[in-house]
């Protein structure tokens, strides 16, 4: 019988000593996870993309720990073999050590077996805490959309020599700090190979390259859901934006032409019971 899938067995997961490489998709419903998990990934995780792909905000900011933890349990609920990891929203673990120790409580709570947080060095007593907290902890540095104002945007990050280098330096002091991986976002191949190799944890790139660990995308973009967010390191392997859309128009040519139901997807009464009431039509 298949296990589930463990933070310690992810841990071990480097490509340099001959592992296969970590696949991690999002997932925000009971559906979505059995779909992600059915396919053979690794790790779901209940990101707080969700604002901009399920709630229609124009980015992560306006998530909350309730938002997310109720998401989470739904993707709980379809007990999944792979490990689930919930975002830690923004502010959630900005203030102060017990804030984050709670609101984490709150996603494991909730069903997640491990919490990702964004940022690099300043962030390290808030993962200290939490691994001390035996709460697993995947870190998440390079373009980190929680702070798309402090960076003007969602922009590529590490792109020279200096800035290339505190990403190496922030994934060290990540993993030395416990983070069992570490999510690159946003920074180019050459620089996510660097951190790569930089680290005894694995890293799992989003827009960063061929060269990490493993590789995640968000549910709604693999499979063709979302259009209105097209990043070039997205690639669409189903359009169900339009076939659904195409079904859609179906149903309703149907239901207007008056085709649908038809008596095979109706119900009807006994003849016994029909006639006692009047409507037995002798058929």
């Amino acid at each position: 019988m298949a296990q589930r899938l463990t933070v310690p067995a992810v841990r071990e997961r480097k490509v340099a000593d001959g592992a296969e490489p970590l696949v991690m998709v999002t997932a925000y419903d009971a559906p979505g996870a059995r779909m992600v998990d059915e396919a053979g990934a690794d790790l779901i995780l209940v990101g707080d993309s969700v604002a901009m792909v399920v709630l229609g905000h124009e980015n992560t900011l306006q998530v909350t720990v309730d938002d997310i933890a109720h998401h989470t349990a739904a993707v709980a609920r379809a007990r999944p073999l792979s490990l689930v990891v919930a975002d830690m929203p923004w502010m959630s673990f900005h203030v102060s050590t017990g804030d984050t120790l709670a609101n984490a409580a709150t996603l494991i709570r909730a069903g997640a077996g491990a919490v990702k947080l964004e940022g690099g060095r300043r962030r390290l007593p808030m993962v200290e805490a939490l691994v001390a907290a035996e709460i697993p902890v995947m870190g998440h540095i390079g373009l980190t959309p929680q702070s798309v104002n402090a960076m003007g945007g969602f922009r590529v990050q590490g792109r020279n020599a200096v800035a290339a280098l505190g990403l190496v330096a922030a994934a060290k002091a990540l993993a030395h700090a416990g983070c069992f991986a570490i999510v690159l976002e946003g920074v180019p191949d050459q620089v996510a190979a660097m951190v790569t190799g930089s680290v005894d944890v694995p890293t799992i790139g989003i827009g960063a390259g061929p060269d990490c660990d493993g590789q995640v995308l968000v549910f709604h973009d693999v499979l063709g859901i979302e259009q209105d967010m097209r990043p070039r390191f997205v690639r669409r392997y189903a359009d169900l934006h339009s076939e659904g859309v195409d079904a859609l128009t179906r149903f309703a040519c149907d239901v207007r032409s008056g085709s649908f139901p038809s008596a095979e997807e109706s119900y009807r009464l006994s003849d016994e019971d029909a006639e006692s009431l009047g409507l037995y039509d002798g058929a």
